[in-house]
């Protein structure tokens, strides 16, 4: 374990986020290399992308992470650039908010008993969700600004 912490440091940081919403799965990438993959929950039906407030799916397109929230309800959080100008257009040709605070974020505080089981279902409210100790490995390997990446 100490050994792969070690590689990851070494090899980081992350220059990308890939999200592959039908795969459950968050990939770190640096220098188009892998360094570490996690499984992942997200929102209800999560397919597709997101068009306003209240559904709970995650645009597909690249966006960046651009700030952290170490006093998120979720452990711990990284929030994600949504909308941009062209998401917001869409919402207002529906005539329905875009929403945000789209978030990588930990379990529920007084949840990380379940751990890895988490994934079992889609439990968010739009985010993608790892375990408390996944997003405080994630946080010190991704910067502000890195890319994400979300795919269907």
């Amino acid at each position: 374990m100490l050994e792969q912490k070690v590689f990851l440091i070494q090899k980081g940081p992350a220059d990308k986020i890939l999200i592959e919403k039908k795969e459950r799965r968050l990939t770190l990438i640096s220098k188009g290399e892998m360094l570490k993959t996690y499984k992942i929950a997200l929102g209800g039906n999560p397919i597709g992308p997101k068009e306003r407030q209240a559904i709970t799916k995650l645009r597909r397109g690249p966006t960046l992470s651009n700030s952290r929230n170490k006093d998120s309800r979720y452990h711990l959080s990284l929030h994600i650039s949504y909308p941009n100008e062209k998401d917001r257009k869409r919402a207002k040709e529906l005539g329905v908010s875009p929403g945000g605070d789209i978030m990588i974020h930990g379990i529920k505080k007084g949840f990380s008993w379940v751990g890895d089981s988490h994934t079992e279902v889609d439990w968010t409210k739009g985010c993608i969700a790892v375990t408390d100790e996944e997003i405080e490995e994630i946080e010190k390997l991704v910067p502000n600004g890195t890319i994400v990446e979300i795919r269907p």
